[in-house]
Formats: structure tokens, sequence, C-alpha cells
């Protein structure tokens, strides 16, 4: 198993981290997207991707002659959002450019965070559970009977007998600096959202967007305003 400094070492790579920021929104990503998408030869980022795979951040499986990699689970995407919330926003590069610059802005309001939201929304949803007593944060965080039966009933989420994943947990967002909701929660909240048409993606990236269907349905199950 790997020391703490040996895992924080991980992170300790501009090319590293890029990699790992981008494989937030969940997907699976080959080797050349990779590559691509961070300005690096495709010889230096399978380098990196060996040693976060080798590290155990990310998994990979192999179509052909492609190699897939995606974050190893909920765990890691956790820990790269941490660490993306404690760095200081001089550490963050400008926008290049307006798309940049406005695919931020986006991601900034409304985003996936692996398998859950984040951004404002993430963490206004967050509130209006704990506030409509869904969600207890007096003693850590914890679902609440009412929470259950809201999640069953609104969502038709059942958490299984032995499941291994927390039913949720916090989750500290790297733009609002405040914590969204993420286990099983998060990640019923988000494919719900999805598959009823009250959210959906804004080009290729982590970006949503809130439908006029979502904000009453937020609205209704959550009193959120968003």
């Amino acid at each position: 198993m790997s020391s703490l400094a040996e895992t924080a070492g991980l992170f300790a790579d501009r090319t590293r981290a890029v990699f790992c920021q981008a494989l937030l929104d969940g997907r699976a990503w080959t080797a050349g997207e990779l590559a691509r998408h961070a300005g690096v030869r495709p010889s230096t980022a399978s380098e990196q991707l060996s040693r976060l795979i080798e590290g155990g951040v990310l998994t990979q499986e192999r179509q052909g002659r492609h190699r897939y990699v995606r974050l190893a689970g909920p765990e890691a995407a956790a820990l790269v959002e941490a660490l993306a919330a404690y760095a200081p926003e001089v550490d963050r590069p400008r926008p290049r450019n307006l798309r940049e610059s406005v695919r931020r802005g986006a991601e900034a309001r409304a985003r996936t965070c692996y398998d859950h939201l984040a951004g404002r929304l993430g963490v206004t949803l967050a509130d209006a559970m704990v506030t409509r007593g869904l969600v207890a944060t007096d003693s850590g965080v914890a679902v609440t009977a009412a929470g259950r039966a809201w999640l069953a009933d609104a969502l038709g989420y059942e958490q299984p007998r032995g499941a291994r994943r927390p039913l949720v947990r916090t989750c500290l967002d790297w733009t609002e600096r405040r914590p969204h909701l993420a286990g099983a929660l998060g990640a019923a909240l988000c494919a719900a959202a999805f598959d009823r048409g009250w959210l959906r993606r804004v080009g290729s990236g982590r970006a949503v967007q809130v439908t006029p269907a979502g904000a009453e349905a937020f609205h209704r199950l959550l009193g959120a305003a968003v």
C-alpha cells in the first residue's frame, strides 16, 4: 500500500493533475484523448498514466489497440475534488480564451463531480436537503429516517443490504469552497435528474444546465430555487 507521501506525490505533477481533473466527468478516456487535452506527447501521457494506475488512482481496460482509463472509484474522485478545493486560486491558470472562460463559468454554476452534482447547484441542493431534515449534519453527516423515505418515494432508491458505499458523505466543492453531497444519495439524485430530463449536459465537458422541468422538480421536491 502506498504511503501518504507517495500518494500525495502522484498529484505533484501538472500533467497528472490535469488528467485527474478531466476524469472527474466519470467517463473513460483514451490515453490519446488525455494527451491532447493536456497538451503533452503521447509518450509522456503513457508514462504519467502508468504512475496513476500503479498508485491506485486510475484503473484501465484495453479494447483493441486502445487503452481506456478512468478514476478508480468514488473515493479517488473525492480525493481529486478535495485537493482542487484546497489549491490556491493563484495556482489556477487563467482561461486562455473566451470559450474556456465560458466553460469554467458554466462548470461553476452546475457540473458533475464523478457521479454526483457539484457547483452552485450541488451546494444549493445539499443545503435544501439539510433544511428539509433529509440529511443531518449535527454529528458528522447522515441521512435521516425522513431522508430514506424521501429517497424511496421521490427517487425510487433504497440502499441494498450490505452496500459498501456510504449512503451519504460530503465532498468539498472546489468552486464554492463548501460541501456538496456525494455517496449513494448524491449518485441517485444525479442519475434521476438525467433520466427524468431535469438536467442536460452542456457541450462535452462536466457542465450541466437545469431544464424548466428540473427547476420545477427541485423546487417541488426540495424547496430549492435553482
